[in-house]
């Protein structure tokens, strides 16, 4: 059917105005390509348009992603595709680890720009059609490149890098890291005219990986640039709003929630750490080390009648105020083993942290708990003493002084940890964040569950270990006849 001279105008101008817009603007890209962004994928190109747009002060950004997110659509293709739309005449270098990957991400930009021709503006110049290495016809060139190869001949205006190690085995080999890292500063920096803007994507490897060298430089001032970490289970102050906890790509049918959960149940403490939570962890730990670490299943606890156990809290200050409540059990067998028998953690009020306390005294039965002076106030002691009262649930509560800092006042359970080791309940939920915050003491993020228990590891240098065979102490007279709940309840408060 013949399309009326109106309706051709009309249509006419709806292709130059979506031309146009995509040549202002990668969202609008995205949209014309026909890509619907999740809530990280919308995130991306807010932080990538004013690189593209060159309105920006930074010299550099590094946005770290967990595998499998998608990332590398929206950075190594559809980002440099909007960029040569807006600047058809400038230069592009694009690196990742592999050959292969290079051909691919390049292969794929290159067929965009033949396929979406007119909505870009932009025009292949003909003999130039390699995939790693190509040119259009305005002036614009894109070189592909990995650390096998050198970069030679070119000066670019834009420098894009998409994860530089491939593989564990080059990201744990300190020869590879060394020769990546100086192909960075070599080869692909090198390569780059004054002025021009560098943008990294990554799924973190190693402490010492590319990307842990540039947040070094950039946070000696070396070079101004950005860093921001879209993790697969969000933590207090999420890029994205999320709430703690809650899972990346929630917001569409895809399904990658179920996926991450998958993955954290299968991976070691640090390799989920290091790849899906962007927080690599040092394979030793500085303060607490990996070898110091034991785990035990449920089958293989000594018997309770056989240990003595100690209970310790790191109160947190506010609710929902990035810090936790943590309430931790250890508990010593006769040959002075320490297991970490029961942990407790949540940013919650008050009511809730006295009645988990209240449950874990009743369950374990514990012969000390250890506390920081002053965090039981006038205002939470009398409730939490109350509350203890009415669940018949008593211990005696001890207070420590606030001293030096965190890693002094760990130093005692570090001792104790170092000589006869630390079993963890591999079959716990709490087990992997556990592991990553020793192995990530005191550079972590967060250290609430190691503050708690170096509280335990004060009250342990104060109070004796398990014995075995266990008898039933002798009740005295007193103990026959009259309850003593009064004076166990004082002794709470005044330890």
């Amino acid at each position: 059917m013949a399309i009326s001279v109106p309706e051709a105008a009309k249509t006419l101008y709806e292709r130059t105005a979506a031309s146009a817009g995509v040549r202002r603007s990668l969202a609008a890209w995205a949209e014309y390509r026909g890509f619907r962004p999740a809530r990280h994928h919308r995130y991306i190109i807010e932080q990538l348009e004013p690189f593209i747009r060159g309105e920006t002060d930074d010299e550099i950004i590094l946005l770290h992603a967990p595998p499998g997110s998608a990332k590398s659509t929206y950075f190594s293709v559809l980002a440099p595709e909007a960029y040569l739309a807006r600047h058809p005449q400038n230069l592009i270098l694009a690196a990742t680890h592999s050959g292969d990957f290079v051909n691919r991400w390049g292969k794929r930009v290159r067929n965009d720009v033949v396929m979406h021709s007119r909505a870009l503006g932009l025009d292949l110049r003909p003999g130039a059609g390699a995939a790693d290495n190509w040119g259009l016809v305005q002036g614009g060139e894109y070189y592909g490149a990995s650390p096998s190869g050198g970069v030679s001949g070119v000066r670019c205006d834009f420098g894009i890098f998409d994860d530089l190690f491939g593989n564990r085995a080059d990201a744990m080999s300190p020869t590879v890291r060394a020769s990546r890292w100086e192909w960075y500063l070599s080869d692909f920096s090198g390569r780059l005219r004054p002025g021009a803007f560098r943008a990294g994507m990554n799924t973190r490897w190693h402490l010492a990986d590319v990307a842990g060298h540039i947040i070094d430089q950039i946070e000696a001032g070396v070079i101004k640039g950005r860093i921001i970490n879209l993790r697969a289970r969000a933590e207090a102050d999420d890029p994205l709003g999320r709430r703690i906890g809650q899972y990346l790509w929630d917001d569409d049918d895809y399904g990658y929630p179920k996926f991450l959960q998958q993955r954290e149940r299968e991976l070691d403490p640090q390799t989920w750490e290091a790849l899906y939570q962007q927080r690599p962890v040092a394979e030793s730990g500085d303060y607490f080390r990996a070898a110091w670490l034991r785990t035990y299943k449920a089958d293989s606890l000594p018997p309770k009648k056989e240990m003595i156990f100690y209970g310790g809290s790191d109160f947190a200050v506010t609710n929902n105020g990035g810090d936790y409540t943590v309430h931790i059990i250890v508990g010593l067998d006769a040959d002075g083993r320490m297991y970490v028998v029961d942990l407790w953690r949540g940013q919650t009020d008050s009511n809730t942290w006295i009645d988990h306390m209240c449950t874990m005294i009743k369950k374990w039965g514990p012969l000390g708990w250890a506390v920081e002076k002053g965090q039981i106030n006038s205002s939470v002691g009398p409730f939490m003493r109350r509350r203890m009262q009415e669940r018949q649930s008593f211990v005696a509560i001890m207070e420590f002084p606030t001293r030096g800092d965190k890693a002094i006042r760990a130093q005692s359970i570090r001792g104790r940890v170092a000589n006869r080791g630390l079993y963890l309940p591999d079959y716990q939920p709490w087990y992997k964040p556990l592991v990553v915050e020793l192995l990530t003491f005191d550079k972590g993020v967060s250290d609430d569950q190691v503050d708690a228990l170096g509280l335990v590891g004060q009250l342990l240098d104060k109070m004796i270990q398990g014995q075995r065979p266990y008898d039933e102490p002798q009740r005295n007279p007193r103990d026959a006849y009259k309850p003593l709940e009064d004076e166990r309840v004082d002794s709470m408060i005044t330890g």
